[in-house]
């Protein structure tokens, strides 16, 4: 696989909020490890619904210097910034390995500074309830 459709993933479905993508994206055996947090499709899934139901919004940028790619896997740095209404944005430094099965993402490893699941704008990823827009 490649990093186009890490970048397309990005670009459908993170930035533009978009859940209905993740089985477009995602194997359904998918399982990602996250600053040592492991979760499943279903989990990712959920999470992901949750805060797109929010005000949040989502911005890429790349370091094209730092993609390796092989046939089944890719490895690189990327920062998204994250902001909702009357909060500061946060930017994320990411460094993530992914595996491919099928042409669809199955495996993430990743790091990301700061901590995404300390962040105030991404509480409703674990939430049971959403956070209303604002």
């Amino acid at each position: 696989m490649s990093v186009a459709l890490l970048k397309e993933m990005f670009e459908r479905m993170v930035v533009a909020k978009d859940p209905t993508l993740i089985p477009a994206y995602y194997h359904p055996d998918f399982r990602m490890t996250s600053n040592g947090v492991e979760q499943g499709y279903a989990e990712f899934a959920a999470g992901h619904e949750r805060v797109y139901g929010t005000a949040i919004t989502y911005a890429v940028r790349y370091d094209e210097q730092a993609w390796v790619q092989a046939v089944d896997r890719v490895a690189g740095r990327l920062w998204i910034t994250t902001s909702r209404p009357g909060r500061p944005a946060t930017e994320l430094e990411i460094v993530l390995v992914a595996t491919f099965r099928d042409g669809l993402i199955h495996r993430v490893w990743e790091v990301t500074w700061p901590d995404w699941s300390t962040l105030p704008e991404l509480e409703a990823y674990e939430a049971a309830e959403n956070i209303p827009n604002e």
